[in-house]
């Protein structure tokens, strides 16, 4: 069914932005963005979409980023899922965070890679003990027949972890994307938004302004 165009119609009146306001750094200009995201108490403002694709499909989901640095942007899951599977075969994936009560949005596209153990021990350790269990009790992306079938899998990993710390699962952990272009859009009246664009060269980063 059509959507009611004046309804849904938004008028973008934030102040845009110019190439004097950028960092030259695009993970330096990221944290000033998710910082403001995060100060204007919009829901999850670490939230991001992740595009991966194999040779059938592209698939597009909504992930956690847990932590992000000058070598790229992290995020966990269960290794055995549908985008793992996707990234094992195409490591080429792109994010998306969209921050429209800003009217941003930060475009993210690169390689994904696993990161190391170590540093995944440590993220998993940082969780509460049933958000540990879970990733224990669900086969990410695998059919289930009954929602009963899952709760009795999370029963089980709470008796079997009784006592003590849970373990890292071998099939659970985070995987980097690392950027070769980061690009931030700021709306901007008339649509006229302003974009820009880093790509990674040899040199360095350098910074173009696109079209709207």
């Amino acid at each position: 069914m059509p959507l009611d165009s004046i309804k849904y119609k938004h008028k973008f009146s934030k102040n845009g932005l110019n190439r004097k306001q950028l960092n030259i750094d695009p993970f330096a200009q990221f944290e000033i963005w998710i910082k403001q995201a995060t100060e204007a108490k919009l829901t999850l403002p670490n939230a991001m979409s992740l595009a991966s694709s194999d040779a059938d499909e592209v698939s597009i989901r909504t992930v956690l980023l847990k932590s992000f640095d000058e070598r790229g942007f992290v995020f966990f899951t269960n290794y055995n899922s549908k985008k793992s599977k996707q990234i094992r075969n195409n490591a080429k994936v792109a994010l998306l965070f969209s921050w429209l009560d800003l009217e941003r949005q930060v475009k993210i596209s690169g390689m994904a890679e696993k990161i190391s153990t170590l540093e995944s021990v440590k993220y998993f350790s940082s969780r509460p003990k049933n958000s540990q269990l879970g990733a224990w009790a669900s086969h990410q992306s695998s059919q289930l027949d009954s929602r009963k079938i899952l709760l009795s899998q999370f029963k089980s990993m709470q008796k079997k972890f009784t006592k003590g710390g849970v373990p890292l699962p071998d099939f659970w952990g985070g995987y980097r994307v690392v950027p070769h272009s980061i690009e931030f859009w700021q709306g901007r009246e008339n649509r006229l938004h302003d974009r820009f664009v880093y790509k990674k060269q040899h040199s360095g980063w350098i910074i173009q302004r696109l079209s709207p």
